[in-house]
């Protein structure tokens, strides 16, 4: 019998081409509600503050970061619950729709690795030129901080031209996000699908 909480792959990519996204309630609910803000989060690419603060900590080469190296242990991350954050919207159904996309291509994760451990890490999907930032986790001081911009530059090196971090707080501010209406996004999200762009460079 289908699952009638399962979330189909190309199903999502649809819905983020027309400026949805799902979220769940909480982690032990399986329903999914789909999300369409009247103002939407954006971190412009060509305007990112990176504090003075955290540049001396990646020259300090403090972690090493890598892209897609373990997706599931980034979502199980984003998904764990802290003391700033006791409920998380990543339920069972987000987690594989996210696991496909990443099989498929579509899903991507920047990580910071201290010690031989997974210190914090990002994801998202991207799709055109655009990349939708989902969540991200940290459980070394500045660890997601760092893969943050670690995704920036890779956005700008590939040729991407929108990042939407979905909603604005204190703490993306910092790096320069600003909230756009609606109709903004939507323009920019559109000229954003025309083209393509490649998170991962080809390998020779």
């Amino acid at each position: 019998m289908p699952d009638p909480y399962r979330i189909d792959p190309v199903l999502l990519l649809e819905a983020y081409a027309i400026g949805l996204f799902p979220m769940g309630e909480k982690a032990e609910d399986p329903e999914v509600f789909w999300v369409r803000p009247h103002k939407r989060g954006i971190l412009p690419l060509d305007k990112f503050h990176l504090p003075r603060s955290l540049a001396k900590t990646m020259r300090r080469g403090i972690f090493d970061i890598r892209y897609n190296s373990d997706c599931a242990a980034v979502i199980d991350g984003c998904a764990q619950a802290r003391e700033i954050r006791p409920h998380t919207w990543i339920n069972q159904p987000i987690r594989e729709v996210y696991t496909a996309l990443f099989e498929m291509g579509y899903c991507h994760t920047v990580e910071a690795w201290h010690e031989g451990r997974l210190a914090g890490g990002l994801y998202g999907i991207a799709l055109g030129r655009a990349f939708f930032g989902e969540s991200m986790f940290s459980l070394v001081r500045d660890a997601s901080k760092v893969c943050l911009a670690a995704l920036v530059t890779r956005l700008q090196e590939q040729g991407f031209v929108l990042l939407d971090t979905q909603f604005i707080t204190d703490h993306l501010q910092r790096f320069g996000a600003i909230e756009v209406e609606r109709a903004e996004y939507e323009k920019l999200l559109a000229a954003a699908l025309k083209g393509t762009a490649h998170f991962m460079p080809p390998t020779d």
